[in-house]
């Protein structure tokens, strides 16, 4: 089973020309609500690519709360351990423009009141995997991970949004998912920053033995582990939305890595879902599912190992 301790937002997109600049005002015809947060995104990516997947948040009382779940229920997320706090279901601005890049606000709301009292201790044994990222308070994160790796759980972190993690906490990861803003900040914590993407990845994974994945958008993921170091293309496609291909990579990487999979298998299935999420609207709306996921990956070069 994958556990998901996360985000739940409500996302507000706009499709606009161009990004606002500072004290301007964008106008556009429309806007798209729909279910977001990364953690939420992480799991129905994580279902929908065929992994048992359990959420756990925390939304408001209020009437974002039910379409904030509403595709975690449908993708078939056990969301038995999701709870209403007193704050406001989280709520994101999402500001796409004409080229398929995105701009980002978030109102964290009822994601600052989730704990890791939450999790049933059955989720956690040696055949779960852990996976985090930075949009819950981060002593939740780590007071969870303390769990998991007693009951002999596999953990991963998505350092997402950036945000500086101890370097115990990443000692005591198995997965390390992050892009290179993200990276930089880790290493720099780590009293070193190299700037090239391989050296990046390398670092920190010696550093912290680590498998440590860094995914660089279009460019595609460098992978470094025990195993040593790979390359891993993208599909070239025709971005419509970028939002939320992140995520489809996290979720899909640990649904291969909880089936098994070896990590660079893992992140190349990752890498052919992300390329398809960006062809769709909306984070979790634009999600693929298995079988789609596995044309695209027929379609991706293969992985290239780094010396």
């Amino acid at each position: 089973m994958i556990v998901v301790f996360g985000s739940i937002n409500i996302d507000l997109t706009f499709r606009v020309e161009h990004q606002p600049a500072p004290g301007e005002t964008v106008l556009c015809p429309g806007y798209l609500a729909s279910p977001g947060g990364k953690g939420a995104n992480q799991a129905v990516a994580a279902a929908r690519a065929g992994a048992a997947t359990a959420m756990i948040g925390c939304v408001g009382n209020d009437s974002f709360a039910a379409p904030a779940m509403m595709l975690l229920k449908e993708s078939g997320v056990d969301t038995t351990s999701l709870i209403a706090g007193e704050l406001p279901t989280a709520c994101a601005a999402i500001c796409v423009d004409s080229s398929g890049e995105n701009s980002i606000t978030v109102a964290s709301g009822a994601n600052q009141e989730v704990r890791a009292e939450q999790v049933p201790s059955q989720f956690l044994g040696p055949d779960s995997l852990l996976l985090m990222q930075m949009e819950v308070p981060a002593e939740e994160n780590w007071k969870l991970l303390e769990r998991a790796r007693k009951c002999g759980a596999r953990t991963a972190l998505n350092v997402a949004p950036a945000a500086s993690v101890p370097g115990n906490i990443l000692d005591n990861l198995d997965y390390l998912i992050v892009n290179e803003i993200e990276a930089a900040a880790i290493a720099g914590l780590s009293g070193r920053g190299p700037n090239h993407p391989e050296e990046l990845a390398r670092h920190l994974s010696s550093q912290h033995q680590v498998t440590c994945v860094l995914t660089l958008g279009a460019v595609g993921t460098i992978l470094f582990g025990p195993d040593g170091g790979y390359s891993i293309p993208t599909l070239d496609i025709d971005a419509t939305d970028t939002t939320g291909a992140g995520d489809t990579f996290v979720g899909v990487m640990a649904a291969g890595l909880a089936s098994n999979l070896e990590p660079v298998i893992a992140a190349r299935r990752a890498s052919a879902a992300a390329a398809v999420a960006c062809t769709k609207q909306g984070a979790q709306l634009g999600i693929p599912f298995s079988a789609e996921i596995d044309g695209a990956l027929a379609r991706l070069p293969a992985a290239r190992r780094l010396s």
